[in-house]
């Protein structure tokens, strides 16, 4: 028996296998848990109306649970949260011509700030998710792992979480392989044993991403160029297409090209023009380096320059690479080998082993075939 018998312990319950399970282990364990579902996307109030969102189908699944666990449920609204802390920062990223990703914002601000918040003022002792992810704790705090199953380690995605908040919270899966997760699921006769796991934007769901961006900024049609300044085709708003994209550009039969795909290599939103480069290690997709903003470590800033390993994507493997530091606040990160595609939005996160050290957003990508004079140029844009 956990020796912590009594304490009370908030688990997002979001109606799918891995909270679920999160919470019969934690049950197991002797806490008293209480299930929290959140309402994040309230699709009356945006005017969408594409019944892509799950969330009523997915609230029946974590109250079932809950009655197959004997545990107590909320339900609760984070909507105008997440509307103004993260699908807003969304929207923005996206018209001034980079590439977001809500989820991290998600769980920095909503599952690990106001569901948080919101649990502590019920009383808890801790919160818990379903997250692949593990804490190590020790007299330094709390230190955020990589889960045992690397197909399924979201590291990446917590990167972000302040650390009293990762201070706070449990990841009773975090130590499991999925499928170990499916087969418990079946022993505690848990009803969505089998449910797929979600997928699509944090809280909005699958849809098609573009016509749903366009519900809030509308397309607008532009060129599609070469580096040389040849059209060779029409996009549909060049803010919906992010770097090293091969799907949708609709680009083909160009004179004196090849059958090779064309990618994403660049996009000026001010001008409405992409530019599409041929083949999938062009090298104008082929970055040394990037330039880090909003650095967050999730303990100790640790001192730079640091060698360590880093991805710019969640499924990346993890690259070798060393951090400087910068006059303005920001991160030089150097890699090893090249990498591919480097998007800025997107995020760059720090590992030392399988302990995750934080992260930043990607401010500006270096190209490989004169990273200095690329710098120069990018930052004269940036500004």
């Amino acid at each position: 028996m956990n020796t912590k018998t009594r304490e009370t312990v908030v688990v997002g319950l979001s109606g799918g296998v891995d909270s679920s399970v999160s919470a019969y282990l934690l049950v197991e364990q002797g806490y008293d848990v209480r299930g929290l579902f959140m309402d994040n996307w309230d699709a009356d109030a945006e005017g969408d109306a594409g019944g892509y969102c799950t969330a009523a189908e997915d609230f029946q699944d974590a109250r079932r649970v809950a009655e197959e666990l004997e545990i107590p449920i909320q339900r609760v609204s984070f909507a105008a949260e997440y509307r103004e802390r993260v699908f807003s920062y969304f929207l923005d990223e996206y018209s001034a011509g980079r590439t977001p990703n809500p989820d991290v914002l998600c769980n920095t601000e909503i599952k690990f700030r106001a569901f948080l918040d919101y649990a502590m003022r019920l009383g808890a002792d801790w919160i818990a998710t379903g997250h692949y992810c593990r804490v190590r704790r020790d007299d330094n705090g709390a230190h955020l792992l990589k889960g045992l199953d690397n197909n399924k380690d979201q590291s990446y995605f917590l990167h972000a979480i302040e650390r009293d908040a990762l201070a706070k919270t449990l990841f009773p899966v975090g130590e499991l392989e999925k499928d170990r997760v499916r087969e418990i699921a079946v022993e505690a006769g848990l009803h969505n044993y089998a449910k797929r796991d979600s997928t699509g934007i944090c809280f909005i769901g699958e849809r098609a991403f573009r016509e749903f961006l366009a519900n809030y900024l509308p397309a607008n049609k532009g060129p599609i160029l070469t580096p040389e300044g040849q059209q060779i085709g029409e996009h549909q708003g060049a803010l919906y297409y992010t770097i090293g994209q091969r799907q949708g550009l609709g680009i083909g039969g160009v004179p004196g090209t090849d059958e090779r795909p064309w990618y994403v290599a660049d996009k000026n939103v001010q001008d409405n023009t992409l530019i599409a480069v041929q083949g999938h290690d062009h090298p104008l997709l082929q970055h040394q380096g990037l330039i880090a903003d909003q650095p967050h470590w999730l303990n100790a800033r640790p001192e730079l320059p640091l060698r360590c390993r880093a991805k710019t994507r969640y499924r990346q493997a993890d690259q070798d690479c060393e951090i400087h530091p910068r006059p303005d606040g920001k991160l030089d990160v150097h890699f090893d080998r090249v990498q591919r595609a480097v998007t800025p939005g997107q995020y760059v996160v720090f590992y030392q082993g399988e302990e995750c050290l934080g992260g930043g957003v990607i401010h500006q990508a270096l190209l490989a075939q004169d990273k200095n004079e690329t710098a120069i140029k990018t930052e004269n844009q940036a500004s």
